[in-house]
């Protein structure tokens, strides 16, 4: 499994799922989610929301619209009250993993889950994700590649040190 971690613009990577920081009610609003729902189009919302409400730490997987992808997975690193924990990205990492190889996808980019409006810290995220990686590459049959795509540069070198360093 090839694992790679860039700073960059999620909703621009080159694979066939990308991850959404969502909420257990599926509701798109700023940061990852807000530049998924403008660069796909209101369709990406409109059928998460449909999907929800999920339990925190799941994932779903809905249209990616206007997106070059196959899939938006909207995975819930945090309930109504905004609060995210390596537990929930752990969970909600995991889910998405899960559901991608259950999709048949072999690509998938995820952002830096419950950085944002979630207030964890990008280490402690980077171990979350690490931890439900290295539990997921144990049974993964399709998912051959995964990207971490982080929005700026500190939080990028940060991930790519406790990445490197858990391997």
């Amino acid at each position: 499994m090839k694992v790679e971690i860039y700073l960059g613009d999620i909703t621009e990577a080159d694979v066939e799922a990308i991850v959404n920081a969502a909420n257990n009610h599926l509701w798109m609003g700023s940061g990852v989610a807000g530049a998924i729902k403008r660069r796909g189009g209101q369709i990406v919302e409109d059928e998460a929301v449909a999907l929800g409400p999920i339990e925190v730490g799941e994932a779903v997987a809905a249209t990616a619209g206007n997106l070059p992808h196959a899939y938006v997975i909207h995975a819930a690193g945090m309930g109504q009250d905004l609060r995210s924990s390596e537990n929930l990205i752990y969970k909600s990492t995991l889910s998405s993993l899960k559901l991608a190889e259950d999709l048949g996808v072999t690509s998938i980019a995820f952002p830096a889950i419950g950085t944002g409006v979630g207030g964890l810290s990008i280490t402690a995220c980077a171990k979350a994700m690490l931890q439900a990686l290295n539990e997921f590459s144990e049974t993964a049959k399709k998912v051959d590649r995964i990207l971490f795509v982080l929005f700026g540069e500190e939080d990028t070198e940060e991930f790519k040190h406790v990445i490197a360093a858990g391997k």
